[in-house]
């Protein structure tokens, strides 16, 4: 579902890496956390990842296809909601998401069935026929998801997904997340929640200074920490280092 080899990126004219040769893969079926401090290059590699920046070296694969040589193909085969969703204020809700769910060409019997579940999952079916620019955050977190969610994406792509949600929107987007990768599909995140990470995800991968310093299974992790380390604890010691 997702592939990145030899990935980098630098700024100030190659003087700050934010991402330093990061190799990755990413299963079929498996939540995958993205982990590191802040300016750690974790939104870097998303940004790559989803085409918003080209790389300087490296490649990714999404769902088979090359992001710079397939571009429109792979960018079709992913959801996207980054950490700070701007949405267009001038349309209604759901003209936002029929907006979306047209550029996927999501056919009308398909979408209504889908918008319906997700949108009365993140109680916002009464707000839908308002302008997106009366939201708050936390209603413009949960139309990003929908829209992200419309054309049940292969590969979910989520920054800081649970920021602005209320515990019961976080609670019931878990478990669409889980039934995502149920169905043979693939969610990657990143987040500052590390107990989350810990219950939720199948692998987790901890970059810092654009480099990734581990990466596996809560068990994998816990090798060179005390056997029922947390993951909170084992991400203080990798990054302290």
């Amino acid at each position: 579902m997702l592939k990145i080899q030899g990935l980098s990126k630098a700024y100030q004219k190659g003087k700050v890496k934010a991402v330093d040769d990061l190799n990755l893969e990413v299963k079929p079926g498996e939540i995958f956390g993205f982990l590191g401090p802040n300016g750690a290059g974790k939104t870097t590699s998303i940004k790559m990842i989803v085409g918003l920046l080209k790389q300087d070296q490296g490649s990714i694969t999404v769902n088979g296809y090359d992001t710079l040589k397939q571009t429109l193909a792979a960018k079709s085969s992913l959801g996207f909601v980054p950490d700070n969703p701007d949405l267009y204020d001038k349309l209604t809700g759901i003209e936002y998401v029929n907006f979306i769910a047209d550029v996927h060409r999501v056919d009308s019997t398909t979408r209504q069935k889908r918008l319906g579940k997700l949108i009365e999952m993140f109680e916002i079916s009464k707000a839908m026929g308002d302008l997106v620019g009366s939201f708050s955050h936390g209603m413009k977190q949960k139309l990003a998801l929908t829209a992200a969610l419309i054309h049940e994406p292969p590969l979910l792509i989520l920054d800081e997904p649970m920021v602005g949600l209320d515990p019961r929107s976080a609670h019931l987007f878990k478990e669409l997340m889980n039934e995502h990768c149920r169905q043979g599909m693939t969610v990657f995140f990143s987040t500052h929640i590390l107990d989350v990470a810990e219950r939720l995800c199948h692998r987790v991968g901890i970059i810092k200074k654009g480099q990734l310093i581990s990466c596996g299974t809560m068990e994998d992790l816990r090798t060179s920490a005390a056997e029922k380390a947390s993951l909170e604890s084992i991400f203080l010691e990798l990054t302290e280092k």
